[in-house]
C-alpha cells in the first residue's frame, strides 16, 4: 500500500492495532488524537489534537492534506456517554457527535479532493454493533448510527473518482475502556462472553484485520457497506460494544 494513511484514536485500542497493521502494509501513518501513541515507528507521524475543537481539526487537515499524499482515511476516535434516556443530557449528545460524526466529516472534506485528484482514496468509518440498538446507549447509538448515514451517502457521492467509503461495527472488544468495565474474571465480563455467538471476547486486531481488507486497493467494487465485527452479536440481537 502506498501513500499516507490518517488514522484518528490511535493511542490504544482497535486505533493503535489500525495503525501497526498500515505500517506493516508500508504506508506512512499519521495519528490525530488527544494522547500520543505507544507505538514508535519512522514512518509513523502523530500531531496532537481534540477533534472536538471544529477550527483545529478543520485547520490541521488541510495542512496535512497540502503536505502529505493521503489516499487512506480510518475514522476511528470516538466517545461513549453510557445512560437511558432520563440521563442522557443535550451536552453528551454534542461531545459524542461532534467526536464520532463532526470530526469524520471534516477530515472526509479535507482528504477527499486529494483521492478525486488522484482518483484513488479509501475511507472507513468506525461504527459499532450498538448501532442496531443497545440499552444505556441513547447518545452513542444515535452517533454511530450516524456514521453508517455517512458511509452509505458518500459512497455514492465518492464512488467515480474511485473513493470507496465503508463502515466496520464492532461488538464487544477486550480493549483498555471494555477491560476496565468488564474486568478479567468477573462475573460482568462472563455475562457477555456467553452472550456472543462465537463465545470470546474480540480483540483489536480482529477488527484491524476487516479495516485493512477495506483499506486495501484491492477491494475497489466493496463500498457504502457495514461490516460487523462482532461474533455474531448483530445476528442474535445480544448487547454489543
Amino acid at each position: 500500500m502506498e501513500g499516507t494513511a490518517v488514522v484518528t484514536g490511535a493511542s490504544s485500542g482497535i486505533g493503535e492495532a489500525v495503525a501497526r497493521l498500515l505500517l506493516d502494509a508500508g504506508c506512512h501513518v499519521i495519528t490525530l488524537q488527544r494522547r500520543p501513541p505507544r507505538i514508535r515507528h519512522e514512518r509513523l507521524s502523530f500531531h496532537p489534537l481534540e477533534l472536538t475543537d471544529v477550527a483545529a481539526t478543520r485547520q490541521l487537515a488541510e495542512e496535512i492534506a497540502a503536505q502529505r499524499a493521503v489516499r487512506y482515511l480510518v475514522n476511528n476516535a470516538g466517545a461513549n456517554r453510557p445512560g437511558s434516556l432520563e440521563q442522557a443530557t443535550a451536552e453528551d449528545l454534542d461531545h459524542v457527535m461532534a467526536l464520532n460524526v463532526r470530526a469524520a466529516m471534516i477530515l472526509i472534506k479535507a482528504f477527499a479532493p486529494g483521492m478525486r485528484s488522484a482518483k484513488f482514496g479509501r475511507i472507513v468509518n468506525m461504527s459499532s454493533r450498538a448501532a442496531m440498538g443497545k440499552t444505556q446507549r441513547v447518545v452513542y447509538s444515535a452517533a454511530k448510527a450516524g456514521l453508517i448515514g455517512i458511509t452509505r451517502t458518500l459512497c455514492l457521492e465518492l464512488a467515480a473518482d474511485g473513493i470507496t467509503v465503508n463502515a466496520v461495527a464492532p461488538g464487544p472488544v477486550a480493549t483498555e475502556l471494555f477491560d476496565h468495565g468488564h474486568p478479567p474474571g468477573s462475573d460482568k465480563r462472563q455475562r457477555v462472553i456467553d452472550s456472543i455467538p462465537v463465545g470470546r471476547v474480540g480483540t483489536p486486531d480482529d477488527v484491524a484485520r476487516a479495516v485493512l481488507f477495506l483499506l486495501a486497493p484491492e477491494s475497489g467494487y466493496i463500498t457504502g457497506q457495514t461490516i460487523f465485527v462482532c461474533g455474531g452479536t448483530s445476528v442474535s440481537g445480544s448487547g454489543g460494544a
